[in-house]
């Protein structure tokens, strides 16, 4: 019998505190740490071994589920037909190396191409964002309300400077958009940063670049907080290939989306 979301999101949870519990207890260790694509891209032997513990936990108990992670674990999947687990075990593997806080466990469940179950664990303040669809958001077990709507000029926006110096197309329109809002903020982590939007701490997340793994969980979150997450240019995330990003309250991604970035070409 296939289990329900709640009954998902319940195992979910459990797994996902045994596995920052795991993660404290390695970051007290010496990290072994590569670059995967460059220099800035980078994963540590906990990100491997997080992600091959929910693997173990998940295609153990769950034989007939997918399970598609970042650091190579994962199904070679071309639909998102039946439940798909999206993992990213460390999100913000910088800021886990070095500043051993500000990264996020995250786990999207995905049945039959629908988002249902969202989980992102920030493992040192110990703060689980978790939904179920159609459930409401709760951090810890404390449900949080829907955010405020804000205009753009009193809107926190999270933006990694970076788009703001390198020479892109779209690095005029940043930079026009950051004049003009209130303020911005970089974690460093995509999950943290839609799951505060979620909650009301930021207003906005832009990203250019990001996998499905990295936003699969926030996903959830944000349409809980009645809150959007689409490309640039207002289409569908994909949970198969990377691409744009812009989570938002829903007035201000429409804003966003209409006078900032759908005619934007990213390169």
């Amino acid at each position: 019998m296939q289990p329900t979301s709640i009954e998902l999101e319940r195992q979910a949870r459990l797994w996902i505190i045994e596995a920052g519990e795991r993660i404290k207890r390695a970051i007290q260790q010496p990290l072994e740490i590569n670059s995967k694509s460059g220099p800035d891209d980078l994963v540590t032997d906990v990100d491997k071994s997080t992600e091959a513990f929910l693997h173990e936990k998940i295609t153990t108990t769950y034989p007939n589920h997918h399970f598609l992670g970042e650091e190579g674990v994962a199904d070679k999947l071309s639909s998102l037909q039946g439940t798909v687990w999206i993992v990213d075990p460390i999100d913000g593997t910088m800021n886990f190396v070095h500043q051993k806080q500000n990264f996020a466990i995250s786990i999207g469940i995905i049945e039959d191409g629908v988002g249902t179950v969202g989980l992102v664990y920030d493992v040192i303040k110990g703060e689980l964002f978790h939904a179920i669809k159609g459930k409401g958001l709760y951090v810890n077990d404390l449900k949080v309300n829907l955010p405020e709507d804000r205009p753009l000029h009193e809107a926190i926006i999270g933006l990694n400077a970076n788009w703001l110096v390198e020479k892109r197309p779209i690095q005029p329109t940043l930079i026009n958009l950051v004049q003009t809002c209130r303020g911005t903020r970089s974690y460093g982590s995509a999950a943290l940063e839609m799951a505060y939007v979620a909650v009301d701490r930021m207003d906005a997340y832009i990203s250019l670049n990001l996998s499905p793994w990295d936003y699969a969980g926030g996903t959830i979150l944000l349409n809980e907080a009645n809150c959007l997450a689409t490309r640039f240019n207002g289409e569908e995330l994909s949970m198969l290939n990377k691409g744009s990003m812009v989570a938002a309250k829903r007035k201000l991604h429409a804003v966003l989306v209409k006078d900032y970035l759908s005619n934007e070409v990213i390169s």
